[in-house]
């Protein structure tokens, strides 16, 4: 999972930066949001993001209207839900609406990682058959524009 860019969004200011220290002393980039408006104000300027680790509970935007948006406006980025509240209704609509995976804070390190590398895995083989797609000159923008919504459906 190498390479694989990070967001951290959540308004525990400490919780973020604990977790950016432990990320990136494992070799990965990570960037660092306080809001859900900030968030998104973040994969605006900068399109190399890969994952967005997003707390469930946040003042301005909760998660999963946060989530909401970042699949609407970048549909390939994967988003996994951070919550210190876990409630079974708010997991299914995240994952419903979009959300990777949905996990319980605290939750270790290593489980965090294995999702990560599996909502990256993702990513890379939707952006792949997505790249193949567009490199098929045989079919009309229609055509193409319906295969990649399907692609990123699932």
């Amino acid at each position: 999972m190498g390479g694989a860019h990070f967001l951290l969004v959540d308004d525990e200011k400490v919780f973020v930066e604990a977790l950016a220290q432990r990320l990136e002393a494992r070799g990965f980039t990570v960037d660092c949001s306080f809001s859900g408006a900030e968030a998104l104000s973040q994969l605006e300027n900068n399109r190399t993001i890969d994952i967005v680790l997003l707390d469930r509970r946040m003042p301005d935007l909760d998660g999963v209207q946060a989530m909401k948006e970042i699949k609407k406006a970048h549909p390939l980025v994967e988003v996994i839900i951070l919550t210190g509240h876990a409630e079974i209704d708010s997991a299914v609509d995240a994952v419903k609406h979009g959300a990777f995976d949905y996990l319980e804070k605290p939750c270790g390190i290593d489980q965090l990682l294995l999702k990560a590398q599996q909502a990256f895995a993702r990513k890379t083989e939707r952006e792949e058959k997505i790249r193949e797609v567009r490199m098929k000159p045989y079919l009309s923008p229609k055509e193409r524009d319906a295969l990649i919504a399907k692609i990123l459906e699932n």
